[in-house]
């Protein structure tokens, strides 16, 4: 299936599936790794932005419960209802991410996971320059990308009867993108999901 509109099929895909993609109990998983390796780099009570925070669980759910203060943007108002009621003493915004704003140097860390692969392929690059923007000197990035190229759709995606939508480039090139952005990579590796995976960067902005 194609679409005039990959911004509105993801949006309605998951407000779709939402409860299919992540229950409200869901376990941390690789996530808490994530989240407990992030918080050694933080500063105490530090801000993080969870960019495609979907229902905050579990990633906003664990930073909080570490005592850092979280903003999660999501698409999906289905996503953002449950995560306000989830991790309520998080902050969440229905919001483009491209388009959502916030002032340079506000946040100690930018959390993107499994969200950049929903944005039309010609706005990643300047999205990787928006984050950049908003992280303090010494702030990191943590990020899961493509590792190969495609775009395509899947209809009927988690059983929820809407189509969903992705596109993304390959691990090689989500690199040069990110230190053109102006980030040290840190780390690259990868996550295994299926037949294939995703890329995963741990990125820090000089400082």
């Amino acid at each position: 299936m194609t679409t005039d509109d990959p911004k509105a099929t993801v949006r309605r895909g998951y407000d779709a599936v939402s409860r299919a993609y992540r229950a409200d109990d869901a376990q941390s998983g690789r996530y808490g790794t994530w989240a407990d390796e992030l918080s050694t780099q933080l500063p105490g009570r530090g801000r993080v932005l969870d960019l495609g925070c979907g229902n905050g669980v579990p990633m906003a759910r664990d930073l909080t419960a570490k005592g850092f203060h979280v903003t999660g943007v999501d698409f999906s108002a289905v996503q953002v209802e449950r995560a306000r009621r989830l991790v309520p003493s998080a902050t969440f915004v229905q919001a483009d991410a491209t388009e959502v704003e916030f002032p340079a140097a506000s946040f100690d860390a930018v959390v993107c996971l499994y969200a950049i692969i929903h944005v039309p392929l010609d706005e990643q690059s300047s999205l990787l320059a928006r984050i950049a923007g908003w992280l303090r000197p010494g702030g990191w990035f943590l990020a899961t990308t493509g590792d190969a190229a495609w775009t395509g759709t899947e209809d009927d995606w988690l059983g929820g009867g809407a189509t969903m939508w992705w596109s993304h480039t390959d691990a090689a090139t989500y690199r040069a993108w990110i230190a053109t952005a102006g980030l040290d990579v840190e780390h690259q590796g990868f996550v295994p999901e299926g037949v294939g995976g995703h890329a995963l960067f741990w990125a820090r902005k000089p400082g």
